[in-house]
């Protein structure tokens, strides 16, 4: 048996950093493309930044919903994988694949034809409504490559391998990059679409880096087996694969509900706490770039030895990486104090906005190290099979702990109370999740599982079948060497 990736076998140590760094490379790739989108389009005026704005809503939603399916397919493939069902792992993929295009392409022609409703009660005015138009029209019919360009790199890093998402992301974004300004400006042969050509860009990105993770995933790599159609078959899958990407697609939308409740609390206070509070969010997704990358490679990490049956190693990875996590945070804490104002003047030059965005600089990331236990705690419970209960460990910091303890601090200190109430409650749930990580393990039963031969009878139902035109258990069940 080969473990090419050593997920199974090399130090743990070892196996996450090779795995985490091209991740961190690929995540810096997405913010940096986010970026370059919203310059240029800045550059066509105050309009068109706000008619995009408006749409950040609803483009949250459907990459909600590619995160969930990819939390699907990388904890599902990962344990496949690691218990050596190659068959079955290859057929499952494909299903996902075809379900979720189907899935993206029913919203999306749904999104088209209710465009101007759906942001008019959002707030769009008849200014904004026709580039919204303009835009939308373009990003829904790129939206299915997005969302399989997700859940194919999803697909990638269950494997254990890292290094091609993050070269398929790079290819996204110097595609957008040298598309956008020419189709924006119209720079050249290229007529000047402006917000359109936006639109056309980030689709035409998309397309070229799905069209890149789909060779390797079906050519070079081999992991989709074309299989006949068989409603049974896409049932079991779809319960199999909804069990983890239904909370895992709420998770992601419950955080910025909650970041938008507090901006309203802070709007009633001071109009210059609710820009310091959109600055420091945007911060915090740099600062905590490190750990997004290591719980990406966690979870497939975990999945796959739990599925190997190595419990113990799946456990040590865990604790591990919390650690390291914690340490790291904290350690990166200091500088951020000590420099707080001057990188608060980076982002404006209103005086009150650096008072405040100082202030969030000088408090916040002293719970990055507990937030970070939660982020991978989080994750990791869905490579365990418990996608409940991660979810209600973000519902239970955001609804039970932050949104009450803000209210209770915007009543005593104004925006600093409100502000205070963050840190306290990312370090009331760290500890919680700590202490949740040592005593993790999975259910007695896994009952929502691709079903192989030795897992028949832990499939999604109890009367779900498990015959051979489901799935191709006939073949030999052979670890995935080639992966």
């Amino acid at each position: 048996m080969k473990d090419r990736h050593g997920l199974l076998t090399a130090p743990i140590g070892r196996v996450l950093l090779n795995m985490t760094l091209p991740n961190l490379i690929g995540i810096m790739t997405i913010l940096g493309g986010s970026l370059v989108d919203i310059f240029f389009i800045s550059q066509l005026g105050t309009e068109s930044l706000a008619a995009v704005s408006f749409t950040f809503p609803i483009t949250l939603v459907i990459s909600s919903i590619g995160i969930g399916i990819g939390a699907g397919v990388s904890t599902n493939l990962g344990r496949l994988i690691g218990s050596g069902h190659a068959p079955e792992s290859r057929v499952f993929l494909y299903d996902a694949l075809c379900m979720t295009f189907v899935i993206i392409w029913g919203l999306s022609i749904l999104g088209c034809i209710f465009i101007e409703p759906v942001f008019s009660l959002l707030g769009a005015n008849s200014a904004s409504l026709p580039l919204i138009n303009d835009y939308m029209w373009y990003w829904y019919l790129g939206a299915p490559a997005l969302v399989l360009l997700m859940v194919g790199n999803q697909a990638l890093r269950a494997t254990g391998d890292t290094h091609s998402p993050a070269k398929i992301m790079m290819l996204a974004a110097i595609v957008n990059l040298i598309l956008d300004p020419l189709l924006i400006f119209g720079i050249g042969p290229f007529p000047r679409l402006e917000i359109q050509g936006a639109a056309i860009a980030t689709t035409l990105s998309w397309v070229v880096a799905m069209s890149l993770s789909g060779y390797l995933i079906i050519v070079k790599r081999k992991l989709v087996q074309f299989a006949d159609f068989d409603v049974g078959r896409l049932i079991l899958h779809w319960k199999v694969l909804s069990h983890i990407a239904r909370p895992a697609a709420l998770m992601n939308v419950i955080n910025p509900i909650a970041n938008g409740i507090i901006m309203a609390m802070l709007a009633r206070i001071d109009h210059a706490g609710v820009a310091a509070f959109g600055a420091g969010i945007r911060l915090e997704s740099v600062l905590l770039i490190v750990v997004m990358a290591l719980s990406s490679s966690l979870m497939p990490f975990i999945a796959q030895n739990l599925g190997a049956g190595q419990h113990d190693r799946a456990k040590k990875a865990l604790l591990m990486s919390l650690r390291f996590a914690f340490v790291f945070q904290t350690l990166l804490f200091i500088p951020l104090f000590f420099y707080a104002e001057s990188i608060a003047g980076l982002f404006t030059h209103d005086p009150l906005v650096i008072e405040w965005l100082s202030f969030y600089i000088m408090i916040l990331p002293v719970s990055y190290g507990p937030l970070a236990i939660v982020i991978m705690v989080a994750t990791s419970l869905n490579a365990y099979h418990r996608p409940l209960s991660s979810l209600v460990i973000n519902l239970c910091r955001l609804m039970l702990l932050m949104l009450p303890l803000a209210a209770l601090g915007s009543y005593i200190g104004g925006v600093k109370g409100i502000l205070l109430a963050l840190p306290i409650a990312n370090t009331l749930m760290g500890i919680a999740c700590y202490y949740l990580a040592t005593k993790i393990s999975e259910p007695e039963k896994i009952k929502h599982a691709v079903p192989c031969p030795d897992n028949a009878n832990h499939t999604a139902s109890d009367d779900a079948a498990t015959s051979d035109d489901q799935v191709d258990a006939t073949k030999p069940s052979t670890r995935l060497s080639e992966y």
